[in-house]
């Protein structure tokens, strides 16, 4: 008997495969890291997802002997503690005396001066693999003071939790904003690393500029391999779902529907007060500090989409934007002049520089088949994963 459930057990794991390796992000990794960091003045771009073990990456590194003389924090801060879009100050970080300068305030990029007592940045920060989530921007400005400056930018890569998406229109640059800088589609399906080694490949620094990189990549890991982020990369992103649909579902801010700021589920559910009578599902915004002050719809109760259980392994296996939602709720909405949130102009709204393109509104308002959007996108989107190629570091 024992035999033969030792025969099954082995049968069962030869089918299964090999069990999944570990996936080890490049800050992890200090053995191939802390030599190259002796002796040098280092500045770090950094918030709560950079860590080593379960520790800050700052303060491992500070305890290990590090020179850290300067820290840049991105929207949301050092310690990630700054609601969406907030204004973020400078300050002496309480925990190992180091300045932190903010490059969600006064500043996008650091000064010639500071970069003057720096020499070596180090750029370790979760993305989330979309256009319009700030921390590529953020790199893209590091890269420009770097190369300006005749630094040295050392990525620490973390995977991509949406690394498999390739997907959705390529921004036209008529839209170029902070929401979205460069010619990619919604979801890009890169990690910073490979994002960096194309911002130089294509020359999309300002002035055509090329910043000295180093990438420790991440071990273990391909685009399509599954990652649980084990720290919340912003307020609002607070869950695995939320993160896996966030591509999709982060273009509702260009609408008039709550997409769930002002609750504890953000980017899961999705409706208004209009929709009253259509839906049953429904949830209340309200101010949460450090999440949503002022939420779109505070204190009424919004109608709609309840997404906290979707299956995401359908939008992995189908490795494409969920297009569906967007298409019923237009289609549900009784005030259609009012479904895109547009500017004074009615010309170009955040739906638009969220999409990348006005054509995406249009379509939807003519009420265009999916299949037929989704054709649109080509060749741009053909084009764009061509060129990926080059950069990839994970297969």
């Amino acid at each position: 008997m024992k035999f033969l459930v030792l025969s099954l057990l082995i049968s069962l794991q030869a089918i299964a495969g090999p069990p999944a390796r570990k996936v080890v992000t490049g800050a992890d990794q200090t053995n191939l890291y802390l030599p190259y960091l002796k002796g040098k003045r280092v500045g770090m771009v950094v918030n709560q997802t950079s860590i080593i073990g379960k520790k800050s990456s700052v303060d491992s590194l500070f305890s290990l002997g590090v020179n850290i003389v300067r820290v840049f924090g991105p929207e949301h801060g050092f310690r990630g503690n700054a609601s969406n879009g907030a204004h973020v100050s400078d300050e002496v970080d309480a925990k190992t005396g180091i300045p932190v300068t903010s490059l969600y305030g006064k500043l996008r990029k650091p000064t010639k001066e500071m970069m003057a007592g720096i020499d070596l940045m180090i750029f370790d920060i979760q993305d989330v693999g979309v256009r319009f989530y700030t921390y590529i921007n953020t790199l893209d400005h590091i890269m420009e003071a770097c190369a300006e400056n005749g630094k040295e930018l050392l990525i620490l890569d973390r995977p991509n939790p949406n690394g498999y998406l390739v997907d959705g229109p390529i921004l036209e640059d008529h839209l170029h904003s902070g929401i979205g800088m460069h010619k990619i589609p919604i979801a890009h399906g890169m990690t910073i690393g490979e994002f960096a080694q194309m911002l130089n490949g294509e020359k999309w620094l300002p002035g055509k500029l090329q910043c000295k990189i180093k990438v420790i990549p991440v071990k273990n890991y391909t685009h399509d391999t599954p990652y649980e982020l084990p720290v919340w990369p912003s307020p609002n992103l607070n869950t695995q779902q939320a993160i896996l649909l966030y591509p999709s579902t982060c273009p509702f801010e260009g609408t008039f529907l709550s997409h769930g700021r002002g609750t504890y589920m953000p980017f899961t559910v999705l409706g208004a007060p209009l929709l009253k009578g259509k839906y049953a599902f429904s949830f209340k915004p309200v101010s949460i500090p450090g999440m949503s002050e002022t939420p779109q719809y505070q204190d009424q109760e919004c109608y709609g989409l309840d997404l906290r259980k979707y299956d995401t392994e359908k939008l992995r296996r189908s490795k494409q934007l969920n297009l569906s939602w967007l298409i019923e709720l237009y289609n549900a909405y009784p005030d259609k002049d009012h479904f895109f949130n547009l500017t004074q102009t009615r010309v170009v709204g955040v739906f638009d520089r969220l999409s990348g393109t006005e054509k995406l509104r249009e379509q939807i308002r003519a009420g265009i088949p999916e299949a037929e959007i989704r054709k649109s996108w080509d060749p741009g989107l053909s084009d764009y994963k061509k060129m990926r190629k080059k950069y990839l570091i994970y297969k």
